[in-house]
């Protein structure tokens, strides 16, 4: 049979019930003569050590836990476990498990036999009782009691036998009686005992138990129990919490008595899984499952019942909308909405619609623009994490409502402007409002998600929509940055630099990034309506003014945005490139940028390159005629000469077809005719091809004259992802500092400014 090696972890459950690291190694499945059947061995990835050799018996019970984990039982407190790195190996284990022992792999757990020792432990229990004799409920027998509980946790048919029995005999609450008599007396010992009791119960992982525990009369002594935690030396004031410092807010007053307990059940056993017990280890998992499921259903359950009664939602959304609330009474109401969505991720998708659409009917979407146009910072974000519910559910519903607003003079009260200019207006350094608006922004502008409906009207009403009232609003902030100083004085005529008129800023300098990626996403999308948005306002122009940030992430993103234009070989947008004479500002980038290697001259070689492969013949031919002479200096790479190459094959071809136009269409021989014209043919080809060559020149002779202006500088580290392409140069990116000495500078420019080679296409 052949081996089937995995990388693992060798576990072992010490007598604290903690498990320990024994090593890691490789697993097999194989049979071993000595022990006379197949076995697993885990021989140390180290030295090749036999880390574990362990027979696989028929009736051992193997539990496979969290697809990469498989646990036993090989004799009485001796637990083992192997924690795989991949779930194919795990797998593959398990199933030589199950085909030794004949069961099914589909199963989790191969099975639950009684072995010898365990019916040592409970001899005294009856062949025909399924329960396990409990200690009589004494002070004295709690340790009894605590060992128990704590020994049974290895084996799930003994979890089950032992949470039968404290079901059928009310053991619980004789429990929690006398955790009061322990506090009375102040028995710390007796307490220390209960703790392990109660979180042995817990992770019995039965629902009825909880039940019981979870009751108005009980929780608090559960809590109470688990305050006793022996590890610590003085316990935990958890019921203090609970009772005093945890208040409870009715932002309308509930008065369905079963949905209060609900609520204050949910909280306080939320509270018990989060705070009071420890993180579970990866193989306690489990263990606490069906105390998931028990949270889970309960939040499920308080959903629906708030749902059902329509006149506590109602009066929710009317004091929301309300100008006469208070500002406290609406960040209230705000929070309650936002906890209402975030349980709602409980239910069922078919529920989860209904109560999208409830809250939509009790006009959710007006009541957000209300508060997300409000001052408090707390009730602003919890309206953008309402809204990001609602976005996630429908952006079409979102869509709808905001396209069916009255058009009112003023656009700042449309909902997706209140959206924009908080993401404007975002007081986080780090900007992580903003973020998460701009990307439901872009899930709302994303035609990917509009409904496909045969005649496309959501898709072509909304972006016609956003681009006519919104679009302005998002370029506000990029175009108020990149404006021209006509007063300055220093900016000579015809030249793209700026004059700074602002200090830098790096708040400012993360939204004109998260702008610029919208806009490029935009320009990948939205192909007629970004495209007369552009030559409407001469927005690249606008956008390179930034190449000359000496923050390179802001020129990498304005890069971006050219390269995503130049990707579409659109000849519109072509021509207003030329015409612009927009590759200006790039090439005093890359020529700024001088001997480093870095991503900004990487993306820029790219951009050439891509211009080169694609033989895009109109951009080829303008950047050869106008800027050439400062490229041909730049050796590390073949793209410029590439450039130059393309140039002159395109004009030799242009050279050749009106010289074959020109020739004299006379009916000769054509033999008689080209000896005849042999000389002539000569000089009106150089004449031909010399005025070829000045109309080739001359086509873009015009550009449009450059802007002076000002704008203000920026940092941050951004992504930038460039589309590349296999025949791509590449080059290194080494940056070299900045700020070397004036001698060396000097001594680099009289050798060469040139880097030295990498890779060359």
């Amino acid at each position: 049979m052949s081996d089937t090696r995995r990388r693992v972890k060798v576990y072992t459950l010490n007598e604290d019930r903690q498990w320990d690291d024994r090593g890691t190694g490789h697993v097999s499945s194989t049979f071993v003569e000595r022990l006379k059947g197949i076995s697993l061995l885990v021989r140390a990835e180290s030295d090749g050590s036999l880390l574990l050799e362990s027979k696989i018996s028929p009736n051992t019970a193997y539990q496979k836990q969290q697809d990469t984990l498989i646990v036993w039982s090989e004799a009485d407190n001796y637990d083992l476990a192997l924690s795989f790195q991949e779930k194919a190996g795990c797998d593959e284990i398990w199933e030589k498990i199950c085909q030794v022992q004949g069961k099914d792999p589909s199963l989790d757990i191969t099975q639950d036999p009684i072995d010898e020792s365990e019916e040592e432990r409970f001899e005294e229990i009856p062949e025909t009782s399924h329960l396990v004799e409990l200690p009589p409920c004494e002070l004295s027998r709690l340790e009894e009691i605590a060992d128990l509980v704590t020994a049974v946790l290895s084996s799930p048919i003994r979890r089950e036998k032992l949470a039968l029995a404290l079901m059928s005999e009310g053991y619980i609450k004789k429990l929690l009686g006398l955790f009061r008599v322990c506090e009375d007396l102040d028995n710390r010992e007796g307490l220390h005992h209960l703790y392990e009791i109660v979180r042995g119960v817990l992770f019995l992982n039965k629902a009825a138990l909880f039940e019981v525990m979870f009751s108005d009369d009980c929780i608090m002594d559960v809590v109470g129990c688990l305050e006793y935690d022996p590890a610590l030396v003085q316990p935990k004031r958890h019921r203090e919490f609970l009772t005093k410092t945890a208040k409870f807010k009715e932002v309308i007053p509930i008065t369905d008595s079963e949905l209060r307990q609900k609520i204050h059940q949910t909280y306080r056993v939320q509270y018990i899984q989060d705070i009071i017990l420890p993180t579970p280890s990866v193989f306690e998992d489990n263990f606490l499952s069906t105390l998931n499921s028990f949270i889970f259903f309960n939040k499920v359950e308080i959903v629906s019942m708030l749902q059902e009664d329509e006149k506590f939602l109602t009066e929710v959304f009317a004091q929301l909308t309300d100008e006469a609330t208070e500002d406290s009474k609406r960040r209230e109401l705000v929070n309650f909405v936002k906890e209402f969505c975030a349980f709602s991720q409980t239910l069922q998708p078919q529920n989860r619609d209904a109560f999208f659409k409830t809250l939509a009917n009790l006009g959710i979407l007006p009541a957000l623009e209300i508060v997300m146009g409000m001052d408090d910072l707390q009730v602003r974000a919890a309206a953008t994490d309402i809204f990001s519910y609602l976005v996630e559910f429908s952006p079409s519903m979102v869509r709808e409502f905001v396209m069916q607003e009255p058009q009112q003079t003023d656009d700042d009260v449309l909902l997706i402007n209140v959206v924009i200019k908080q993401m404007i207006c975002d007081s986080d350094p780090e900007l992580g409002g903003a973020v998460q608006l701009m990307g439901l922004l872009r899930t709302l502008i994303d035609p990917e998600n509009m409904l496909a409906s045969t005649n496309k009207t959501e898709k072509t009403e909304f972006l016609s929509f956003f681009y006519k009232y919104c679009m302005h609003v998002l370029t506000a902030p990029l175009l108020a940055n990149t404006a021209h100083d006509k007063n300055s004085k220093d900016v000579p005529e015809g030249s793209n630099k700026i004059n700074p008129v602002c200090p830098d800023n790096f708040q400012t300098a993360q939204l004109l990034a998260l702008i610029l990626e919208l806009l490029t996403f935009c320009v990948e999308h939205h192909t007629y309506h970004i495209k007369t948005y552009i030559m409407n306002k001469d927005l690249l122009r606008r956008v390179l003014v930034l190449m000359n940030s000496k923050h390179t992430f802001l020129a990498l993103c304005a890069l971006r945005f050219m390269r995503r234009i130049i990707g579409l070989k659109d000849e519109y947008y072509n021509r207003y490139i030329i015409k612009g004479n927009l590759f200006e500002p790039v090439i005093n980038a890359l020529l700024d940028n001088g001997t480093r290697y870095n991503l900004l001259n990487s993306a820029i070689i790219e951009l050439f390159e891509f211009i080169k492969v694609e033989d895009i013949k109109s951009l080829i031919a303008h950047i050869v005629d106008n800027f050439y002479n400062a490229l041909e200096s730049i050796e590390y790479v073949q793209t410029f000469k590439g450039l130059k190459g393309r140039y002159e094959q395109e004009k030799d071809r242009q050279s050749q077809r009106h010289s074959r136009y020109r020739r004299d269409a006379r009916s000769l021989d054509e033999d008689e005719e080209l000896w005849f014209n042999d000389d002539d043919d000569d000089d009106d080809g150089e004449a031909v091809e010399k005025r070829m060559e000045d109309d080739f020149s001359d086509s873009y002779g015009k550009y449009m004259e450059a802007k002076k202006g000002t704008f203000w500088y920026f940092s941050l580290v951004f992504s930038l992802s460039l589309e590349t392409s296999p025949t791509t140069a590449l080059v290194g990116l080494v940056d070299y500092p900045d700020d070397e000495d004036e001698e060396e500078e000097d001594e680099e420019e009289e050798q060469s400014p040139r880097k030295r080679p990498r890779l060359s296409s």
